[in-house]
């Protein structure tokens, strides 16, 4: 089905890009109120959304899942099928906040492979809360939209994530990295000087879930082992005051794991400080080092690996072209992160796919990023609206569609 066969009216459509992200270091560290360093990419869910003229009905089309979901908005009830629960928990959020919607239609395409820890549901919510801020003049800044996206995850879909994979779908600027305080919200933009080097995600296939089990069962361990330490020293009020001696001085009240997860938190923050001086310097060599032991924090502390992840990292160790790797996302699965030296992708990429293949019978996915915008909102009367900024311009067909779906 092409975008102009599903709608049934000629109202002014709205069209949104709205990117996936990495992570390059600080996993797991955002719901802690710690430090990570995140961007968009340029791999990205499309969007257009129209009134349909009626009250309250909406009907959601995604050629990703060639379904519709349909749905009324005095009646948002959750839904057996996660992706749809996203789009649901956005709807919800806007109406509980006072918001008021309309009858819609969204026709979405997206770039991103599902459950490879690229954040293809924060591009979903941050697209469709964006969309819906420009076609029903919400007035919504952009840190609104980032945390009623985050809200929405939280509250309807189910999934206690912190606030990185939102912030920086919507607010990354092109060819940086956002060192990001998820305590106060500052955000320093880091020039992502790669050098002769590029990102390469190598997509396990082991497609993971997040939105319960053993994501949030971290995130209690950390709040319990936190409430332990901080009901033993008052000036403690989240992670970030607990230094390693207090945490070893308190070692005993907390359970094996507790400890293990509060610990890695400690390292993982203090990794992602180091590894931004070594970015603004140029040293990749010490940034992939950190990499490196960002993972094995992740497998041993904190215990979100897999073995197939696990192998895909120990094989880039043996490879001087590759600085750094590591498991990127929630875990369990999804992708890992690479910084590799571009000559050396094509014969890489060969090579891991047939030792990964002869090893667990599976081909994995290769995808090479370049850090790219925040979210892109485009529509009415030739308006761009991009980073906040509003201005004009003329637009062409071919400006109006995403790449090989344009009308027929």
């Amino acid at each position: 089905m092409s975008n102009n066969k599903f709608f049934k009216t000629n109202n002014p459509g709205v069209f949104v890009e709205s990117p996936g992200r990495i992570n390059l270091i600080g996993e797991h560290t955002d719901y802690n109120h710690g430090f990570v360093m995140p961007t968009a990419i340029d791999k990205k869910i499309y969007f257009e959304l129209r009134k349909n003229d009626t009250p309250t009905a909406c009907t959601i089309y995604s050629k990703t899942f060639n379904t519709r979901l349909n749905f009324d908005l005095r009646i948002i009830e959750k839904s057996s099928s996660t992706w749809e629960n996203y789009i649901l928990g956005v709807v919800n959020e806007l109406q509980k906040s006072g918001k008021k919607l309309e009858g819609f239609d969204c026709y979405i395409k997206s770039e991103l492979p599902i459950g490879a820890g690229i954040s293809s549901s924060a591009a979903l919510e941050c697209g469709l809360a964006s969309g819906l801020n420009k076609l029903f003049e919400l007035n919504l800044s952009k840190q609104e939209i980032v945390n009623l996206s985050q809200a929405a995850e939280n509250n309807f879909v189910g999934s206690q994530c912190g606030i990185m994979d939102q912030y920086a779908s919507v607010m990354s600027t092109k060819d940086h990295l956002i060192l990001l305080d998820c305590l106060s919200l500052e955000a320093e933009f880091i020039p992502a000087n790669f050098k002769s080097c590029k990102i390469l995600l190598i997509n396990s296939k082991i497609s993971h879930s997040i939105a319960d089990g053993e994501y949030n069962t971290r995130r209690k361990e950390c709040e319990s082992g936190l409430k332990i330490i901080r009901d033993q020293n008052e000036e403690v009020e989240t992670l970030r005051d607990v230094t390693l001696e207090l945490l070893d001085s308190c070692k005993s009240q907390l359970s094996e794991k507790q400890y293990h997860r509060v610990l890695y938190v400690l390292q993982e923050n203090k990794r992602v400080l180091e590894a931004a001086n070594f970015m603004r310097s140029g040293n990749l060599q010490s940034f992939g080092k950190l990499m490196y032991q960002s993972h094995y924090g992740l497998r041993n502390l904190y215990e979100v690996s897999c073995k197939e992840l696990d192998f895909l990292v120990k094989f880039s160790e043996e490879k001087d072209f590759i600085y750094g790797s590591r498991m990127m996302g929630g875990g369990f699965g999804g992708c890992t992160i690479n910084l590799i030296e571009e000559e050396d992708i094509a014969d890489f990429t060969e090579e891991v796919a047939i030792a990964y293949k002869n090893e667990f019978n599976i081909i994995p996915e290769m995808i090479t990023v370049v850090p790219g915008e925040g979210t892109l909102v485009k529509g009415g009367k030739n308006k761009k609206v991009r980073s906040g900024k509003l201005e004009y311009r003329e637009k062409s067909e071919k400006d109006k569609y995403p790449e090989n779906e344009q009308p027929k």
